[in-house]
């Protein structure tokens, strides 16, 4: 049994989520000993890996994410690698945590994408999502020139827009990640969901 205060090397996590990172591949005994310790011995209700690779110009970088649903918190480490350069000669990995009570959740939002919606059979529910969850540490305002509806008008009508709570926003396709990948993203925003709807 874990027992808080103890050495991230003597924590464990369940091996389905230690499963999960050794699939993604990325630093797994890193990424393991990360989120072991920002779970702290909690029970884990649900979790979610998702490794994507980014291209940045000439530059292939990888990243890692970790979320773990735990009885009271919501639990997200991410990890992303810095390559050599002359102010760092060699390679670093940066790996943050952070432990968000369920109460401050203030929204999940889950979008699916559908191909040929005509087709559509129940409970497919699509070949991608992206789970966007908010906890109010970061936010995007997205602003619009308003307009009063008349196409003629070229007065000043200010400005509108709206305030999006969007810490964290995963994309996961059935085409790159595959289909238990996106029936565990689906999974994960359920139980979150309904974990912070009580």
């Amino acid at each position: 049994m874990n027992t808080p205060g103890r050495p991230a090397g003597e924590l464990t996590l369940p091996a389905d989520l230690h499963r999960g990172i050794e699939q993604a591949g990325y630093y797994p005994a890193l990424v393991a000993d990360v989120v072991a310790t920002a779970i702290a011995g909690d029970q884990v209700v649900s979790h979610l890996v998702h490794q994507e690779t980014t291209f940045d110009h000439d530059t292939v970088r990888r990243h890692v994410t970790v979320l773990v649903l735990t009885p009271t918190r919501l639990v997200v480490a991410h990890a992303d690698d810095h390559g050599a350069d002359e102010d760092a000669p060699v390679a670093t990995v940066t790996a943050t945590s952070e432990s968000i009570p369920l109460t401050g959740v203030r929204g999940v939002m889950l979008t699916h994408v559908v191909a040929d919606p005509e087709r559509y059979r129940r409970g497919a529910l699509g070949h991608e999502i992206t789970v966007t969850i908010g906890w109010g540490s970061v936010n995007r305002v997205d602003l619009l020139p308003a307009t009063c509806g008349d196409p003629n008008c070229d007065a000043d009508h200010g400005y509108e827009g709206t305030v999006t709570a969007d810490d964290i926003s995963l994309r996961i396709s059935s085409v790159a990640d595959g289909e238990a990948k996106l029936r565990e993203a689906m999974g994960f925003a359920h139980a979150l969901q309904a974990a912070t709807a009580r």
